[in-house]
């Protein structure tokens, strides 16, 4: 599977992300070009699972707010600083819910849900489609939250681990595990 480039840095990007996380925890005036790198991704990742913008400007808001307060605690960890903030975000999102602020939405690309239905059986026609997204609003939300990063976001295994603070392996196996409730809910 091909790795999304939206998600994934070379190494001198990721030095240079350091220097920035360094310069911000001296200074918090200095937390600009970190804002400004990811404020677009976060609100995207948000207002996917959400859709209500309004709302999803506001927990947008308090992702970045909760980020600067507590920069002081973060750890490098060899991953973007996305991830970080993306463990910062579901979090929020987790809240919104409770809150009965929002409803979780699946958001989904054709190519993506077509990439599964192959996984799954021969053919991809328009009745597998939607049989699949219909599988996907069944799944509980940690299976569905790992089939999103994974086969919506294209994101590594490493990175899935970071946001949800297990291990790269764990990530693995969450993963293989939920494709395959999946997978039996498709298939009956």
């Amino acid at each position: 599977m091909a790795v999304n480039p939206v998600y994934h840095q070379t190494n001198s990007s990721l030095q240079q992300e350091l220097d920035w996380i360094l310069e911000a925890k001296k200074d918090p005036e200095r937390f600009g070009p970190l804002y400004k790198k990811y404020h677009e991704q976060i609100f995207r990742y948000i207002y996917q699972r959400m859709d209500d913008k309004d709302l999803a400007f506001d927990v947008t808001s308090q992702v970045f707010v909760k980020a600067l307060r507590s920069l002081d605690k973060y750890e490098y960890r060899g991953v973007p600083f996305s991830s970080w903030l993306y463990r910062i975000a579901k979090s929020e999102l987790y809240q919104a819910f409770r809150d009965r602020k929002a409803r979780r939405t699946v958001v989904t690309d054709s190519m993506h849900l077509f990439e599964m239905i192959d996984e799954f059986e021969e053919g991809s026609s328009e009745i597998n489609k939607k049989k699949l997204l219909q599988c996907l609003t069944l799944l509980k939300e940690p299976d569905l939250q790992i089939i999103e990063m994974r086969y919506f976001e294209k994101r590594s295994y490493k990175e899935i681990g970071e946001i949800l603070d297990i291990t790269e392996n764990n990530a693995k196996v969450r993963s293989f595990r939920a494709l395959e409730r999946l997978k039996k809910l498709f298939l009956n």
